[in-house]
């Protein structure tokens, strides 16, 4: 015990760090060198551990210091569902913080084996702290990645995230999310490294010069291989509107429903710009339970006016089964565009296996939904072509990658239509801003966010926010945006091979590891 003591104390203050480097809880940025900092304590106590743990507990000790330190970052990173299980869902307290600590610490369990697989290979690596920090970054790499698309996916919280802003934010439009994660890693694992006691003076170098290297470079590659920047047209006013109705009466006729219907229809009567988008199920209830006429008004609105708009409404009936949608209004073909939502939360829209038993005991309507296909069409309109993703749609972005395998077809603009009202005024709103970001840079995309409650937002295509409204008011953010045509190297072969680059990469990288230790042993082996 005496072992692990200070070690796993640290795992655990730096797991939190690198949740706080996500979105901070006084500005709601990313903090990218916190996030390289946390990794690297991480590193540094797993390579502590394998000089001073016994051989036969030593990948028990590197597992638990992983799992430890993953543990307090997924906790830390979306401790928020807590409020959306027990204020919005009913679920009892101690029953709502049990689920949120068992998802977390089977997430975790991804991070446990990575580290433990990095501690077997680097301990035959010894003063070789470059070679170490490439084999930890392949294996913290396929942790992400396996978290990413274990039971559909659960990736918020990615440390690749913290580097929306920053240097290594240069990366995104060449390797996407996943690859600044493995770059961080890289670094953090350096520096670690290279601060070691025990390193050679020429490895120490070695290990530091990464260190720098990693960011400095990222800093640089927008001007050493600058991409083209083509627009879609001129600029397009838009309007986004944010009715911040509360959670828990957004669905009660008497008052939520109500108050969306009136607000909304409202807003979108009178809106003169170009595009207006409302945020998800902002029409909260299905065509056919509508007062009389309300879709028809708001369609010859946008239709007489020579206006478009994206409304998001749940569509189907009980035979048929139900879609968290989104369909278009204005002059042909806008009405006849409809948009499905894919990627679907469990849950929340959709009960996994043997889980309806945990469903019952929550309140959460419309719980359980049909999924819509993987590449729908975009929407036409004025030169653009606008590509809607629902909610926590945008943090999958191989699959919104896959739109852009046609060139000549691919967005020009992506659209964000949320409903994290769920979760309260937490740390999730900031969390799921830089989520953007990071499309809208890997991309090269600007991105429009209508919300329900924040942030309602549009960035540009750089990544850069250039409105916001105020979150939890109620309000119309009026803006203009540029669309954009060129492909990026990340859209492209990410549309055709979605991550099998990165898995492929880093499952080479660590097979080339452990094919050379074996050849090391058989050429030291007697006779």
């Amino acid at each position: 015990m005496r072992l692990l003591g200070w070690p796993l104390a640290l795992a655990a203050v730096a797991g939190g760090a690198q949740a706080l480097a996500l979105a901070d809880p006084w500005r709601g940025q990313p903090r990218g060198w916190l996030q390289v900092a946390s990794l690297a304590i991480l590193v540094a106590a797993l390579l502590h551990g394998s000089r001073a743990a016994p051989a036969r507990r030593l990948l028990r000790h590197a597992a638990l210091l992983g799992w430890t330190y993953a543990l307090t970052w997924l906790a830390g990173t979306f401790w928020w569902l807590y409020v959306s299980m027990y204020t919005y869902g009913g679920l009892p307290a101690p029953l709502a913080a049990v689920a949120v600590f068992l998802l977390a610490a089977s997430l975790a369990l991804a991070y446990a084996a990575a580290c433990a697989g990095f501690v077997a290979l680097a301990v035959r690596w010894p003063r070789r702290p470059v070679v170490q920090a490439l084999l930890f970054a392949a294996a913290w790499t396929l942790a992400e990645l396996a978290r990413g698309r274990w039971l559909t996916g659960f990736p918020w919280g990615a440390g690749g995230y913290a580097h929306a802003s920053g240097w290594l934010a240069g990366y995104a439009p060449w390797v996407g999310v996943y690859g600044i994660g493995f770059l961080a890693a890289l670094a953090a694992a350096a520096l670690a490294g290279g601060l070691a006691r025990h390193t050679r003076p020429g490895a120490r170098t070695a290990a530091l010069l990464l260190a720098v290297a990693v960011p400095v470079l990222g800093a640089w590659v927008p001007r050493l291989a600058p991409l083209p920047d083509q627009a879609a047209g001129p600029p397009m006013d838009v309007a986004l509107l944010q009715g911040n109705i509360a959670q828990d009466e957004k669905f009660i006729p008497g008052t939520g429903v109500a108050d969306a219907l009136q607000w909304y229809g409202e807003q979108l009567q009178a809106s003169d710009a170009s595009l207006t988008v409302t945020p998800e199920t902002a029409i909260p209830l299905l065509p056919s339970q509508l007062p009389a006429g309300y879709l028809q008004q708001l369609q010859q609105h946008f239709s007489q006016r020579g206006l478009a708009a994206l409304l998001g409404i749940p569509l189907g009936s009980f035979e048929a089964g139900y879609t968290n949608s989104v369909i278009g209004a204005g002059p042909e073909p806008a009405p006849a565009y409809r948009y499905d939502k894919h990627h679907l939360v469990p849950f929340g829209e959709f009960i996994p296996p043997l889980f309806r038993w945990f469903t019952n005991l929550m309140n959460i309507p419309l719980g359980d939904f049909n999924r819509g296909p993987l590449v729908q069409p975009s929407l036409s309109w004025r030169g653009q072509r606008l590509a809607p993703n629902i909610c926590y749609e945008d943090l999958f972005g191989e699959e919104l990658a896959a739109r852009f395998a046609d060139a000549a077809r691919a967005p020009t603009v992506l659209v964000n239509m949320s409903n994290i009202g769920w979760f309260g005024d937490t740390i999730a709103i900031d969390q799921h801003l830089q989520i953007s970001r990071m499309r809208a840079l890997e991309f090269a995309r600007p991105v429009l966010r209508a919300t329900n409650t924040g942030a309602t937002a549009i960035i540009d295509h750089r990544g850069d926010v250039t409105g916001l409204l105020p979150s939890f008011t109620r309000g119309v953010l009026r803006g203009t945006f540029e669309g954009r045509t060129q492909v990026t190297p990340y859209a492209f072969w990410a549309a055709r091979f979605g991550l099998l680059p990165l898995w492929l990469g880093c499952l080479l990288l660590l097979l080339g590891g452990a094919a050379v230790i074996s050849l090391n042993r058989r050429a030291a082996a007697p006779g």
